[in-house]
């Protein structure tokens, strides 16, 4: 749990923005959750897949009434931009890098989201803050508001003084939530496999869109033998993509982690006989205690 109020500027994110008539429903058909729910007042979690339902892209969602704002990965935005840009086609959009103008944060600690008028029940709320749009967390919403403001905006005078990136990713890890590439491979990732059912990045009655299909027959023939699961670490933190060992076999594998706090994937026949056996989960140098997501 946060215990302090503040912002916590998350430099590994840019913004492109979708202008124009058609921006509902360009993105509609490219990805995995209904544009159609973007409004002033909700921003939503979503994907876009490869063509057999694998792990490209994952954002937020905003609106400030004239564009779709989109809360994407600074590192990989340039191969999503050229993406979208090759759908476009006759599309009436316009597709724009607004990084150099916009800064994403989070805003985290005790009463973040009363003290922005946002909703805790209704997923992804939205309110205009300090010159864009602040909006509760559409994955958790324990991981406080997002927001998606102009670079230099002074956050603190809104009552978000700055704290450090760590604050907010062991909360992130806490909640066994993924962190774009830092722990989906790019094309091999299943999105199930890595909980966007759980976190709100999948709308499964809204139609069509690139990878549909095989998302859904995942989800209906119940093909998941693996998943992420927040752990806490007893010793020296793993690197991302150790092996994890129970017993003598491999059960899974680590993803990204801070202090004692990480995600792992691991099969799920093992952590069902954990919770029976209690044989340990390790890495060559640590001790690994599984949990479920809270």
């Amino acid at each position: 749990m946060i215990e302090t109020r503040g912002c916590v500027i998350l430099e590994s994110r840019g913004v492109l923005a979708v202008t124009g008539e058609d921006r509902v429903a360009f993105l509609q058909g490219l990805v995995s959750n209904d544009m159609r729910d973007v409004t002033v007042d909700r921003a939503v979690y979503t994907l876009l897949l490869t063509p057999q339902g694998k792990y490209l892209h994952d954002f937020m969602v905003a609106s400030d009434g004239e564009a779709l704002l989109l809360d994407v990965e600074a590192a990989r935005r340039d191969d999503l931009l050229h993406r979208l840009k090759t759908y476009r086609l006759r599309s009436k959009v316009a597709l724009e890098d607004r990084s150099a103008r916009f800064t994403v944060a989070a805003l985290v600690g005790p009463g973040v989201l009363e003290c922005l008028g946002l909703s805790t029940e209704k997923n992804g709320a939205a309110t205009p803050f300090a010159g864009g749009v602040a909006f509760t967390d559409p994955r958790r919403p324990e991981l406080g508001a997002r927001a998606i403001v102009p670079t230099g905006a002074d956050l603190e005078s809104h009552g978000f003084p700055p704290l450090p990136f760590a604050v907010w990713d062991q909360q992130r890890l806490h909640l066994g939530i993924p962190d774009g590439s830092r722990d989906l491979e790019v094309e091999k990732a299943i999105p199930l496999e890595n909980n966007m059912d759980t976190l709100n990045a999948i709308s499964w009655d809204k139609g069509c869109y690139i990878g549909q299909e095989l998302t859904a027959r995942t989800r209906y023939r119940a093909l998941i033998r693996k998943r992420l699961f927040p752990v806490d670490v007893q010793g020296p933190l793993p690197a991302p993509g150790a092996p994890v060992l129970r017993g003598e076999h491999e059960a899974g594998e680590m993803r990204s982690g801070s202090e004692t706090k990480a995600i792992a994937m691991l099969k799920l026949e093992d952590v069902k006989q954990y919770e029976q056996d209690k044989i340990i989960f390790r890495t060559a140098n640590a001790t690994l205690i599984p949990r479920i997501a809270p």
